[in-house]
């Protein structure tokens, strides 16, 4: 005689809330050891599983960090999207969508694990595919919508997307490490805001477009 369905759910629900127990603390002890200190004994510990129970879901810590580099950039693409939604025009939508992922990048714990701790660990090449569809599916959509509003040839949405994507990036570290980080957030708010609107302005000559 089979057993009940419900049997099959409850293991599969054990099984899911021992993943999020491993990827809970896990994303803890990444963001303030790092992931060259962090300790599997520590996470298993911290979770209250058996070391069995780590690798039934992982292959290793290498993989573990994988899946919370994951979860972390599904975090950052909602916050960003969430953020983005009340804006009035796509050239604003683009705009707050860039400064909700600076403030997505301001959580010490996100900084750590994905802007410095990912690249290093996981390679360049693997970061940007879990970036692709999250952080940079949402700056695409971004650029297309505001260069459909705004036509410009002179203006390609792929080369757009990982250039604005980069100095996103490397705005979130700076604004991180500045000894005033209010001042250096305000000051990035404005250059953020004063980049994009001349980036796009339909004023723009051809011959100035050019000197650019």
């Amino acid at each position: 005689m089979s057993r009940p369905r419900i049997s099959s759910r409850t293991q599969a629900e054990r099984l899911a809330a021992t993943r999020a127990a491993l990827l809970k603390e896990a994303r803890a002890i990444f963001a303030t050891a790092g992931y060259e200190a962090a300790a599997t004994e520590e996470i298993v510990k911290r979770a209250k599983v058996t070391r069995g129970a780590l690798y039934h879901h992982f292959r290793d810590k290498r993989d573990l960090f994988e899946a919370v580099v994951e979860e972390v950039a599904r975090g950052i693409a909602t916050m960003i999207d969430d953020t983005a939604v009340p804006a009035r025009t796509p050239l604003e939508t683009l705009v707050e969508g860039m400064r909700a992922f600076l403030d997505a990048c301001l959580d010490p714990a996100v900084r750590r694990i994905y802007l410095i701790d990912a690249p290093a660990v996981l390679g360049w090449h693997r970061w940007r595919e879990i970036d692709a569809p999250h952080g940079v599916r949402s700056l695409r959509e971004g650029i297309a919508a505001v260069l459909e509003e705004r036509p410009d040839p002179a203006l390609a949405i792929e080369p757009l997307t990982f250039l604005l994507s980069g100095a996103s990036n490397e705005a979130a570290l700076w604004v991180a490490e500045a000894k005033d980080e209010k001042a250096a957030r305000r000051a990035m708010d404005r250059a953020l805001g004063e980049l994009i609107e001349r980036l796009f302005a339909p004023s723009r000559s051809p011959r100035a477009r050019a000197r650019v």
